[in-house]
């Protein structure tokens, strides 16, 4: 409105100072000779009019737009003008009609000129905004991109040198990036006579918008190709290759694809060079136009780059569907097709709903709770549907993708949140995955099976073997040597026992869910000073003192204490197992920045370097110099340890020097 009223007020200025008197004349009729003057307005009220239509003129143009308001403010120019004639021929009365339209074209002028830039500059933002979003390579990263693709090709291609151009601001094609076989066979002088025509060359690929070749003995003694580096039909750059051997023509393919993704990188530094302004409309600024084209000419670069998601997505052996947040779907790949039995047809019509419905099982009945749910919480919905008519296991997953999870996570993406890479951002669409787990489930229950055998089959007989050995060996007729023979049988079966009962613990922690754990508030140093009180007397027979570190006042943990309490049990056992007697076993407990670490430290024999990375997996056991393995130890001990406190969300350490002993330790989350 102001805007409007400004133009009114220089309306007036000009009509009162006579500049517009001429073209007044023009809207009224002159008068005979000897009649009357006409009269005019008196100066307040002529001003009163002017202004109030530019006022009315710029607030209908900033309310309806300049489109709807053409034909009220043509309707009222018209019939206001044939007002202005009538009322000077017949009443003898001018009603100052030039000054008022010429008032309200100005009002109207300057008020879309205004809505223009108000729209443009709100264009640059969002422009600015998204080239900022969809930066998926850091500036550092540019020069490196542009030389990463003249080196593919000459890993793949005989080249003696590639040259990659971009036109500077006076359209003369200048080097931005280049590779070479040797350093002493490149070109370098823009006077050299051979330099000039090589870039003359590229001139006429890019005028010709084709690949132009100069045989070997042209130019020099290489065979030279030029080409064009263009995107959706708009030419960039240019590309020199300088080829050792003659130019294979099924190469054009492979040259194209790479000259497309060089382009999008040029396009994208070039965006990033001119970050776009509001200062000038594009309509009135030739360089803010410019500025633009280069954005939308790198956004499309990024969309294009963005397809490769669905592209990959569609080699993918998995099943695949994205579904915008109206339920509409956008992508299903062909394994989702294949999984939820539709052809191409009826994929064309369905939505969210319909696709879901296709998986409908006995704990998956209710598609509808199961969205509302990932709205709600913005966590995945996951459940095995078993279908048995077909035999057949699927592993449904219903996510919600965001920004941030969007993001590229290769180093090379760039993220707009707050200062720890973080991005806040609402959900983008629905993903849906199915996968057929059938097979996994059949090896899981060959797993069970076998387990069920070791548990039953194999435990079984080694309690009669063990039993019989015992009773054999109580017999006092039984002949020393043969008692020695029994006691060895005794051993054995003992330890084959211990062995399965540690690999059926560890193999129920392995299939075991996570969220089965029984997590209650536990206090390590006291569990600490309960099993060392348990394996003390294991210890005295090993002459072997264990001795509880008090490091102060120390906050509990969520944990199972059954699970921690075994682990801790192993730890002791393997100290006390592998130390010398009469020395001392120390078991401390230290809080740490965000959770408690138990530090089992013996002064043994030590782990040596190499055995250091292995020993916590299954079934190895160290080999020290000079000496067997441990025929007593199981292997599965430490593998034991470390699944119950990864169960845990902890982790497990060990520091240790051959002949001066072990240091092993786990950590919990501190509550």
């Amino acid at each position: 409105m102001l805007l409007a009223f400004g133009a009114g007020v220089a309306t007036c200025v000009v009509w009162r100072a006579g500049l517009i008197d001429s073209l007044q004349a023009g809207f009224v009729v002159n008068v005979s000779h000897g009649e009357a003057p006409l009269q005019t307005p008196q100066t307040w009220l002529g001003l009163l009019l002017i202004v109030g239509v530019s006022l009315s003129s710029g607030f209908l143009v900033s309310r309806a737009g300049a489109r709807s308001s053409f034909w009220i403010l043509g309707m009222g120019f018209l019939s206001t003008a044939a007002a202005s004639l009538l009322a000077s021929r017949y009443l003898k009365v001018d009603i100052v009609f030039a000054p008022m339209a010429i008032g309200s074209i100005s009002a109207v002028f300057v008020v879309q000129l205004y809505r223009l830039w108000l729209i443009d500059s709100l264009l640059t933002n969002r422009v600015n905004e998204t080239s900022a979003r969809t930066d998926i390579v850091e500036p550092g990263l540019s020069q490196g991109r542009l030389g990463s693709g003249l080196k593919l090709l000459q890993t793949i291609l005989p080249l003696e040198e590639a040259v990659l151009f971009q036109p500077n601001e006076f359209g003369k094609l200048v080097p931005v990036a280049r590779v070479r076989r040797s350093p002493n066979g490149t070109l370098q002088s823009e006077r050299n006579k051979v330099w000039r025509r090589l870039v003359n060359l590229c001139d006429q690929a890019v005028q010709a918008n084709e690949i132009v070749l100069s045989a070997a003995g042209e130019i020099d003694s290489f065979e030279t190709v030029a080409m064009p580096v263009q995107h959706e039909s708009h030419v960039v750059g240019a590309m020199l290759l300088r080829l050792r051997e003659p130019f294979d023509q099924s190469d054009r393919r492979l040259l194209a694809a790479v000259g497309g993704q060089l382009a999008r990188n040029l396009q994208r530094e070039e965006a990033r060079k001119k970050r776009l302004n509001g200062n000038l409309p594009a309509l009135v600024s030739a360089r803010t136009s410019g500025h633009r084209l280069h954005a939308f000419d790198y956004l499309s670069g990024v969309i294009t780059e963005q397809r490769f998601g669905a592209q990959v997505l569609a080699e993918a052996p998995d099943a695949y569907a994205l579904a915008y947040l109206d339920g509409t779907i956008a992508y299903l790949n062909k394994s989702m097709l294949a999984a939820a039995k539709l052809d191409h047809d009826e994929a064309q019509s369905i939505d969210l709903f319909v696709l879901l419905d296709q998986f409908k099982s006995g704990v998956f009945d209710e598609p509808a709770i199961a969205v509302r749910r990932v709205l709600q919480s913005g966590q995945p919905y996951e459940r095995e549907l078993a279908f048995s008519d077909r035999n057949q296991t699927l592993e449904l997953r219903i996510s919600l993708t965001n920004e941030a999870t969007a993001r590229n996570g290769n180093g090379n993406g760039k993220s707009s949140g707050n200062g720890n890479g973080s991005h806040e951002s609402g959900p983008l669409c629905f993903a849906i995955r199915v996968r057929d787990v059938t097979r996994l489930k059949e090896y899981d229950q060959m797993k069970s099976d076998m387990i069920s055998l070791m548990s039953h089959e194999l435990r079984t007989p080694l309690t009669s073997i063990n039993g019989f050995a015992e009773l054999l060996a109580i017999d006092e007729g039984i002949p020393e040597e043969s008692r020695e023979f029994l006691q060895i049988i005794s051993n054995e079966s003992q330890r084959m026992s211990r062995m399965i009962d540690t690999f059926l613990s560890v193999t129920q922690l392995e299939r075991a869910d996570k969220k089965e754990v029984v997590h209650v508030p536990v206090r390590l140093d006291e569990l600490v000073r309960e099993t060392i009180s348990t394996m003390q007397p294991v210890a005295k027979k090993k002459r072997i003192r264990l001795v509880d570190q008090a490091t102060g006042t120390i906050p509990p943990v969520a944990a199972d204490k059954s699970l921690i309490t075994q682990a801790l049990m192993k730890l002791l056992d393997n100290a006390i197992r592998y130390s010398p007697e009469r020395t001392t076993v120390t078991v401390s407990t230290v809080l740490e920045a965000e959770c408690v670490r138990v530090i089992v430290e013996d002064r043994g024999y030590g782990v040596p370097a190499e055995s250091i990375d292995r020993i916590w997996e299954k079934f190895y056991r160290v080999v020290r110099d000079g000496q067997e393995k441990d025929e007593e130890s199981t292997g599965l001990g430490l593998a034991f340890v470390k699944e119950v406190v990864e169960q845990h969300g902890g982790s497990v350490s060990v520091e240790s020097e051959v002949g001066r002993g072990s240091k092993f330790s786990f950590a919990l989350p501190r509550l």
